[in-house]
């Protein structure tokens, strides 16, 4: 792989560029974004000019730049966020409408917890997160449960990376947040009350994958109270199974021999399913108009 200044691979440099872009800063001009990525703008430009060429980015009539549909199109064709995404929806939905503040789905990102679903109402609870935004894995409660069941040696990363502070109950230190990942797997969920804010409440639990491992954390962000976490604990627990039980479903082996294709991963029609699959080739490919030959 072709590499850059200071031993940075180019792949790096296009994907810092990307990365200047958030959910709060969606629209950005070349130096806003060569500030971001903290690369000289001569070769900010060249960097753009090549993702704009790719469809990665897409430049407005006002001369600034946003992330380009294509990405949203690979990131559709991932099995572990949006095929989880798919098998978890049903399950997400059914403790929503009996919380009625914030239901989330989340899984492991780095040092972060990325959540790629959520659900909520218009007078809920303050809430941190958006979907496709992150929180460090200290101070949420998904981010706990992902945690407590990692390798040793990402909860040494973040320790050594140093725990962002938010409120007085933010988790500060190494000895608190190891002691607490030992609670969290001793009760089998997490609880974090005014972590990121005063009246915000977090309440997670792991959701177990084909292999046996965490696969990713359901979550509510509820008033912070004082009423006991364990009812919204149980209920998560079950939604927990629920999808546990999808997922082994969608990824055995022995089903037929698609079950690692679309079938696993998407809902829809059992017919359009079929369909799709009988498809020689995408759908969405150019086809040659009736009474022409297509060229090969």
């Amino acid at each position: 792989m072709a590499r850059g200044s200071a031993g940075e691979s180019v792949l790096h440099r296009h994907l810092r560029v990307l990365e200047s872009f958030d959910a709060w800063h969606p629209f950005l001009t070349l130096s806003e974004i060569a500030d971001a990525a903290a690369i000289p703008r001569s070769s900010a430009h060249r960097l753009i000019a090549e993702l704009e060429h790719e469809g990665l980015l897409e430049r407005l009539p006002d001369r600034t730049y946003r992330l380009g549909v294509r990405l949203w199109e690979f990131a559709s064709r991932t099995p572990g966020a949006v095929g989880l995404r798919e098998i978890a929806r049903p399950w997400l939905g059914a403790v929503h409408e009996r919380v009625r503040q914030h239901t989330q789905l989340g899984v492991l990102s780095g040092h972060d917890v990325l959540f790629i679903d959520r659900m909520s109402t218009r007078d809920a609870v303050v809430n941190a997160t958006l979907i496709g935004g992150r929180i460090p894995l200290h101070a949420s409660s998904s981010g706990l449960v992902l945690l407590a069941h990692a390798d040793p040696s990402l909860v040494a990363e973040v320790i050594a990376e140093g725990l962002r502070v938010y409120t007085e109950r933010t988790i500060r230190t190494g000895p608190e947040l190891r002691a607490r990942l030992r609670k969290v797997r001793d009760d089998g969920y997490a609880v974090t009350e005014g972590h990121i804010h005063p009246e915000s409440r977090g309440i997670a639990v792991p959701i177990i994958g084909p292999g046996g491992t965490v696969y990713a954390a359901i979550g509510v962000v509820v008033p912070n109270d004082g009423v006991s976490p364990h009812p919204y604990a149980e209920l998560l627990r079950r939604a927990a199974a629920g999808i546990a039980h999808d997922l082994a479903i969608a990824y055995r082996p022995d089903v037929d021999e698609r079950t690692h294709g679309i079938r696993s991963l998407v809902s829809g029609s059992r017919r359009s399913l079929e369909y799709l699959e009988s498809l020689d080739t995408d759908p969405h490919d150019a086809v040659a108009p009736v009474g022409t030959t297509a060229v090969p």
